[in-house]
């Protein structure tokens, strides 16, 4: 079977006409750069704000006929809202409603998001109640982090199986678009199935529902998105799959504070966020970013963890401050937040993360698993707080 190439996807699109059907949509310039991966097909088409509901059909012309080009495996086209020439383009989501029956693709095909525009644009910052929910979850928290490298994914996947081993109902959602780790740090491989209209059925492993763009895209494919790209993949993978009734989702947030960030925090009810941090000043440097861009889009946040807070020699137990120590408790008392554990760094949570057996579930009785559940506990308890204690109460947990 011969490549898919970016010049034949152009010639096939050459046949849709224009939103006035003027032209088509390549000579009229409307059509993003065209990526190709794993024979699939990512692009998306520009188009005025005010407009985009009625130009949906438009983008399913798009998929279609992209999707008839032999040797492609499915298509996924976003609306990209152009705000009477603003330099920024916002991705056009539909509302949160019942996915719609229409525009069935078949199994084979990508499950990448199929973007659909809501009545009027969202405020640049909704208010919480303005913002969506997902059926059937009733907590959603991010976990984050200012800079890479501090362990958040560990933390998110660990946090997750100690809210599950504290009695939660609990998914996780990978919001890593280029760097997903969940099918990794889970052991998951395969592909999500496809249920009845556009709902995808979530991977599951110890006792957890996972989504990840992992799943979807080979692990040695470079994923080059812009950022309305990445805000539709992100609100795909959220609402359009059957989570089922969960009590909490974890949301393992990419580093920083970029597209992926900004999306989850004005467009997600998020009940809080958990900032992850090493002991030393850069790290807290970074952490601030974060702290700051949530509290700035009125997320709570539910407190801080310090991660690799010491290290634990395998051969004698003794202790060695390497990163320095209680810098994100100093951060969290300065800034008013709550501290919500140390996580040392030890041999046993590495190896663990790397064998896709996570701490928690691998070692239940260990003292680290300990830590993550006495944090899931804290967590937990935060949500209560600022849901007004609307979260399910937590079970007691003793430890002997």
């Amino acid at each position: 079977m011969t490549d898919v190439t970016k010049e034949q996807v152009l010639d096939k699109l050459r046949g849709v006409r224009g939103p006035d059907m003027d032209g088509n949509i390549v000579d009229m310039g409307l059509v993003s750069d065209v990526f190709i991966s794993d024979s699939k097909v990512y692009f998306s088409i520009t188009v005025p704000a005010e407009r985009a509901r009625e130009l949906d059909p438009l983008r399913a012309a798009a998929e279609r006929v992209v999707k008839d080009i032999p040797g492609v495996k499915g298509a996924m086209v976003a609306l990209t809202a152009d705000n009477k020439g603003t330099s920024s383009s916002a991705p056009v989501q539909r509302p949160a409603a019942a996915p719609s029956q229409a525009g069935h693709s078949h199994a084979g095909h990508s499950h990448a998001v199929h973007s659909h525009a809501p009545a009027a644009a969202a405020p640049r910052t909704p208010t919480a109640a303005a913002k969506a929910g997902i059926p059937g979850v009733g907590a959603i928290i991010a976990v984050a982090s200012g800079k890479g490298g501090v362990g958040k994914s560990t933390t998110s996947v660990n946090l997750a199986l100690a809210l599950k081993a504290n009695g939660l109902r609990v998914g996780i959602l990978d919001a890593d678009i280029y760097g997903p780790s969940m099918p990794r740090l889970l052991k998951i491989s395969g592909r999500p199935q496809q249920i009845e209209g556009r709902m995808i059925r979530p991977m599951e492993n110890y006792g957890i529902k996972v989504m990840s763009m992992g799943f979807l895209v080979d692990e040695e494919v470079a994923m080059i998105w812009r950022g309305p790209m990445i805000q539709s993949a992100l609100l795909q993978m959220l609402r359009e799959v059957a989570w089922g009734d969960l009590d909490v989702l974890v949301v393992d947030m990419p580093p920083g504070t970029g597209d992926a960030q900004l999306t989850m925090a004005q467009q997600v009810p998020l009940a809080g966020a958990v900032i992850v941090s090493t002991p030393q000043d850069l790290a807290l440097i970074d952490a601030r970013k974060g702290l700051a861009m949530f509290r700035k889009v009125e997320v709570p946040v539910l407190g801080i963890v310090e991660n690799m807070s010491y290290f634990i020699a395998p051969d004698t137990g003794a202790r060695y401050d390497i990163f320095g120590h209680g810098g994100a408790r100093k951060e969290a008392e300065r800034i008013g937040v709550p501290f919500l554990g140390e996580v040392p760094l030890t041999m046993g949570i590495r190896e663990t993360s790397d064998a896709g057996t996570p701490v928690v579930a691998s070692e239940p009785d260990s003292e680290i698993t300990r830590v993550y559940r006495d944090i899931a506990r804290k967590v937990w308890e935060q949500v209560g707080a600022h849901q007004g204690d609307k979260a399910r109460t937590m079970p007691n947990i003793v430890f002997e």
